[in-house]
């Protein structure tokens, strides 16, 4: 049996990887030229504790079951977890019985821990936080993330489980013949499969009407962020949320798994997407910088070292659309806005057990659930560094300066898929430190020039034409 996953972000590299635990070929479709290009490139990392959602919604009850699955996950998969919690922060009555209410409800769907807790209990926490707190929900099993850690770890796990990963190959229609689905077609030709599941984020809608499908109906909305440096640690130690609005958790103030603090997102819903979608304004930065400051005022925007928007694709209804449709063999991971990251896993698994409860799969004894994250030199103590250099020398030539990024470690993402500079980004970090590539990018074009086989005029930020330099000034 042949099963194709259509989309490679979060959930659908997770999906995938379960579907390798089954006796079966397994190929995943990314359009972009690398995993995490589209919507897990761009979200605010956390693993929610739920407590935001509804009761009896599919948004709920995959939430709650992935946030507990994610500390084993991040194990299995060697990816930088943290539970740090969260704070909810009220200000007035008002949001004081807002938090009773998000304490209630969170408690009926099963999240574990919620508690409110007075002025200066929070004080004592959170320092920083703004004097006019009058209390504030906690949430113990609030983590964050880096997404595309997720999904590249995933991937490759999956990969050394037999997956045949297809990148840069946009599909471009879904067969169906009596009602179920016998294959795809791509830009890069047809393949026969018998399952298809739509993993593909904002281009979930147009993959569901190739199969026929009328759901979901998405909706675009842009978040913007920003993104403090390293000096800037200590703003926040949790994940701090304000007292939510009708359709937005609101502005957060949190700390990254690197040691950063990011702020944001803004809510935009957008008519329709465009090249432009998630292009950065002045009104919603500034919108950023305000939220960000109701909550802890003494925060510097001078020490912002990136400003970035990201989109996600809102359901009508608000609803994740998961499970299978009415064309047999056509199955959907689609409308995966807020909480989807956190809800990935769970939902993962709950496809991937319908798809092999249908299909009379088994499961094979072969597959592993482990892999090995590569090492980080600046993670490492001298010891470990002076080993690692004695047994590769490349690993004692420092690339990027801001995160000790060396040339090692950017070697050995090549060799582990990268194929573009922020291929090299997303797995190393290098590049995303305070001067975000301007003394490295250079460098890393050149390592990926000579490892890759090909002139510096070939390679790209991301792929496609996003190329960086654009020919030789002397011969």
């Amino acid at each position: 049996m042949r099963i194709g996953v259509i989309g490679a972000g979060v959930v659908g590299a997770l999906i995938a990887r379960e579907l390798c635990r089954y006796g079966i070929e397994v190929h995943l479709f990314e359009r972009e030229e690398d995993v995490s290009f589209g919507v897990s490139k761009a979200n605010s990392g956390v693993i929610h504790g739920c407590f935001h959602e509804k009761p009896g919604t599919t948004r709920a009850r995959f939430c709650v079951e992935g946030n507990a699955e994610y500390t084993a996950l991040a194990r299995e998969l060697d990816f930088p977890f943290k539970r740090i919690g969260a704070h909810v922060i009220a200000f007035n009555s008002d949001d004081v019985a807002a938090l009773e209410r998000l304490k209630a409800q969170g408690e009926e769907i099963g999240c574990a821990g919620l508690e409110i807790i007075d002025r200066e209990e929070i004080l004592s926490r959170e320092p920083r936080v703004n004097p006019d707190v009058r209390a504030a929900l906690w949430s113990p099993t609030v983590g964050i993330v880096e997404p595309w850690d997720v999904a590249i770890a995933a991937v490759e796990n999956a990969c050394a489980n037999g997956l045949v990963l297809h990148l840069g190959t946009e599909v471009t229609g879904i067969r169906v013949t009596g009602g179920r689905v016998t294959g795809i077609a791509t830009d890069a030709g047809g393949f026969s499969l018998d399952a298809v599941v739509n993993a593909a984020g904002l281009y979930a809608d147009r993959v569901a009407r190739m199969a026929g499908v009328d759901r979901p109906v998405l909706h675009p909305r842009r978040g913007e962020y920003i993104l403090l440096d390293k000096q800037a640690a200590g703003t926040a130690n949790s994940v701090l949320f304000p007292a939510p609005t009708n359709n937005s958790k609101g502005i957060l103030v949190l700390p990254t798994v690197d040691g950063n603090i990011l702020l944001g997102p803004t809510a935009d819903d957008l008519p329709a997407l465009s090249p432009d979608a998630a292009a950065t304004s002045s009104v919603g930065l500034a919108a950023v910088v305000s939220g960000a400051k109701r909550l802890v005022p003494g925060l510097d925007p001078r020490l912002t070292i990136k400003t970035f928007a990201g989109v996600r694709p809102e359901p009508a209804g608000g609803e994740f659309v998961v499970g299978p449709t009415v064309v047999r063999g056509f199955y959907q991971a689609a409308g995966m806005r807020s909480p989807g990251l956190t809800a990935a896993p769970a939902v993962a698994r709950y496809l991937s057990r319908e798809i092999a409860a249908e299909f009379g799969l088994e499961e094979k004894s072969a597959f592993d659930p482990q892999r090995k994250s590569p090492p980080r030199f600046s993670e490492l103590d001298e010891a470990a560094r002076a080993a690692l250099i004695e047994e590769d020398s490349s690993y004692g030539r420092i690339v990027c300066r801001c995160n000790e990024v060396t040339e090692g470690e950017i070697v050995a993402a090549i060799r582990r898929g990268a194929r573009t500079v922020d291929g090299v980004k997303f797995r190393t970090r290098a590049g995303f430190g305070r001067c975000q590539g301007g003394f490295c990018t250079a460098r890393i074009l050149t390592i990926l020039s000579r490892e890759l086989g090909v002139p510096p005029e070939e390679v790209t930020v991301r792929g496609k034409d996003d190329r960086i330099v654009v020919g030789r000034v002397r011969p």
